[in-house]
């Protein structure tokens, strides 16, 4: 399944990069735990819990915040049931305009076919900076 998972995700990022969230959300269990990185403006203090959660509580919100945002994928590692995704997070923050260029590792754990678990790591700080700092000059 792992392979198959690899492709699935590698195909809902690059859906997500044309503001289509529904294939990454048809991946997640229903019961999904989602955890975003702690301190990212979309971190609510512990996981989110099923795909309308996620969907309201970062999908929603990504549009409201960032033009462009997409995943640009480096490196799929496929370990056992588990996929460790490399890349970076490319966008331009719209009450900044600066552009978001962060580096970025997802962890998807599959049971059945299906995300049980998701994990983020990435740059908070830049984050934090594009969206709140100084607009562009």
């Amino acid at each position: 399944m792992t392979a198959e998972a690899a492709e699935l995700v590698r195909k809902a990022y690059d859906a997500l990069a044309h503001g289509d969230v529904q294939p990454i959300l048809g991946l997640l269990d229903d019961e999904v735990e989602w955890h975003e990185a702690e301190h990212v403006a979309y971190w609510p203090g512990g996981p989110f819990t099923g795909p309308q959660a996620v969907l309201k509580g970062v999908f929603s919100r990504i549009g409201d915040d960032f033009e462009g945002f997409l995943v640009d994928v480096e490196r799929i590692s496929e370990l056992g049931e588990t996929l460790l995704v490399e890349g970076r997070y490319r966008a331009t923050a719209k009450s900044t305009g600066k552009p978001l260029d962060a580096q970025v590792a997802h962890v998807w754990d599959f049971r059945d076919g299906k995300a049980i678990r998701w994990q983020q790591y990435t740059d908070t700080w830049q984050f934090a900076d594009v969206t709140h700092g100084e607009p562009e000059a």
